[in-house]
């Protein structure tokens, strides 16, 4: 197993891609802490579903990505209860959509907070205790925006180009402490929220679902192929292999050819 004994978190990891990720690195033996908001039943099923299934201990931390101490709060709560941090996946994000000149001031704080600013504290906290063992794994979630811009996403797309940044300077700093930093650009990534937008984006448009899916979401794509969650976490638990080893500093496009455009 490629993280048995190991501990990692993952932030967003209530749903969607981060979850995925939990999943991916519990199956091969780490411990794991997830955090993300939703209804408490809901992600302690999750929780639960994730111990019983792979025979590891997981742990749920409402840590809010806006607050600093709280981000202290999980790396410590990693800490004391598996003794290390020896993964820490950067997942947490949110999106919002206006023209610079009507992006409301708040959004834009809030997106900076959780998009970026989040995993440089997270970082921040996590790095000593990595460097103490002489062994990480840092991922962060970025996404084709960290590599081209769409217009009306100001704040998603500055923040992600940030994300890159502070990969390639952190992977820097920690080359000679057996630290990688990476990231993976995600492209268009089926998810129940997506799938959701369907319906309504047809009525608006007048267009088939397949119309939607081919000519509205998966424009940018050329493979005309939605990124699964499922692919997006096989690549992170390979970045967390000695096969990987030498990858630091990277950024890594899963977009179906988005950006190769």
């Amino acid at each position: 197993m490629v993280l048995k004994s190991k501990s990692a978190i993952v932030t967003g990891s209530t749903s969607g891609i981060g979850l995925a990720i939990a999943k991916g690195f519990a199956a091969e033996g780490a411990n794991v802490v997830i955090n993300g908001f939703g209804q408490p039943a809901d992600i302690e099923r999750e929780r639960a579903a994730l111990e019983n299934e792979y025979g590891v201990k997981v742990l749920y931390s409402a840590a809010d990505m806006t607050k600093p101490e709280d981000i202290a709060g999980m790396i410590k709560l990693a800490d004391d209860s598996f003794g290390s941090v020896d993964v820490l996946v950067n997942n947490a994000g949110i999106q919002f959509v206006s023209p610079i000149e009507e992006f409301p001031a708040a959004k834009w704080e809030q997106i900076i907070a959780i998009n970026l600013s989040s995993a440089f504290y997270a970082m921040h906290h996590a790095i000593p205790l990595m460097k103490a063992r002489k062994w990480g794994r840092i991922i962060n979630t970025a996404s084709a925006h960290s590599l081209v811009a769409s217009p009306y996403k100001s704040a998603y797309v500055s923040a992600k180009h940030g994300i890159a940044g502070l990969t390639k300077t952190a992977a820097l700093e920690t080359a000679a402490y057996g630290i990688n930093v990476n990231c993976i650009s995600p492209g268009y990534v089926w998810t129940p929220l997506v799938e959701s937008q369907i319906p309504d984006t047809m009525k608006a448009r007048g267009l088939t679902k397949d119309q939607v899916i081919n000519d509205v979401l998966l424009h940018a794509q050329p493979t005309k192929q939605f990124v699964t969650v499922d692919q997006i976490a096989a690549l992170a638990v390979f970045l967390c292999s000695d096969a990987a080893s030498q990858i630091t500093g990277a950024n890594i496009p899963v977009d179906g050819g988005w950006t190769a455009q």
